[in-house]
């Protein structure tokens, strides 16, 4: 699979400055004082500095904060009832319209997909292990691991995760997964199921139990900046409350869920601030979470399809498994 890389495409830009002259507008206008008659002088009109936080609110990043992640409310079951919604229940609705439960559609999942091959990929936060106000905290129950190793006897199974490759790794605690971190940018499987060994972005390695691995990392000349920016931001941020920087090898994420809501425009604007320095990084937006990446055309769907590609021959050659 041929990786293009995007990088001299900033996310973060300052509008364009106006050519004045061009609008009829000059920087010194006419000015005389009530009851005065005119005289033709001109005095400088100070022109105002917009303040750092406007940055953040002109940019669509607070509105972003604010509708990233669903309240945490059920959903009613029936949307025409004849009930009062207040914006919370408005707004999952809506979430959940947007993205609907795949256990919903279960039976017509299943229907889809007999006599085609199966591979399965999950998340981790927010479906393998609950969402929590502490990420640290996020545990993989015994039941939901027990779960995942019998899916994985029948069906090639792949973890898809946001957090770096090694955290999910030690969480989840199953060598016969795959695993692809840091949103699809750091892959382990396998050597002799995965990428070819003359592949640009594939080195072998090992895991945590000695056994050789084949690592794919697309945006692995990016290692030195992302850990510069964890740095500032971990110093950046100190003084807000309840944030927290994670350093995800290949992105940084700095939650707010427990930070106050008055205070999301401060940091914000940390982050902001710090993503102007570093036109080779983008900032995406995670439930209460923001997300610093590398600039380069890849994430999880990309990962998905590199994965199937990957695991063609297992899902050939396997009598249970079908895509």
């Amino acid at each position: 699979m041929e990786l293009k890389s995007n990088q001299a495409s900033p996310v973060l830009t300052d509008p364009a400055s106006l050519n004045k002259s061009k609008l009829g507008i000059h920087s010194r206008l006419p000015y005389s004082q009530p009851g005065a008659s005119f005289s033709g002088k001109c005095i400088a009109i100070p022109r105002k500095k917009p303040g750092k936080l406007d940055d953040v609110r002109s940019n669509g990043w607070l509105d972003a904060m604010k509708s990233s992640s669903p309240p945490r409310k059920k959903l009613i079951k029936d949307f025409n009832a004849d009930v009062g919604l207040d914006d919370f229940d408005i707004a999952y609705c809506s979430w959940m319209l947007k993205y609907p439960s795949a256990l919903k559609y279960f039976e017509k999942i299943m229907s889809e997909a007999k006599k085609k091959k199966i591979a399965i990929f999950s998340d981790y936060d927010g479906t393998l292990s609950p969402i929590v106000d502490d990420p640290d905290r996020a545990i993989m129950s015994d039941g939901m691991r027990s779960a995942v190793r019998n899916v994985a006897k029948y069906f090639p199974t792949a973890i898809i995760t946001g957090r770096s490759r090694d955290k999910v790794y030690d969480l989840v605690g199953l060598t016969e997964l795959y695993y692809a971190g840091s949103h699809g940018m750091d892959i382990m499987g396998p050597v002799d199921h995965t990428v070819s060994d003359d592949h640009p972005n594939s080195i072998k390695s090992t895991d945590q139990q000695g056994k050789e691995v084949n690592l794919f990392q697309p945006a692995r000349e990016f290692l030195p900046m992302i850990d510069e920016v964890f740095r500032t931001l971990v110093e950046n941020t100190k003084s807000i409350k309840g944030a927290k920087v994670e350093n995800h090898k290949f992105c940084v994420s700095v939650h707010y869920r427990n930070v106050d809501e008055k205070s999301w425009p401060t940091i914000a604007q940390c982050v902001h601030d710090v993503l102007k320095d570093y036109p080779r990084l983008r900032l995406t937006h995670g439930r209460k979470v923001l997300e610093v990446r590398p600039v380069i055309d890849w994430n999880k769907g990309k990962a998905v399809e590199f994965l199937l590609e990957s695991l063609g021959n297992i899902l050939y050659n396997n009598k249970h498994a079908t895509l």
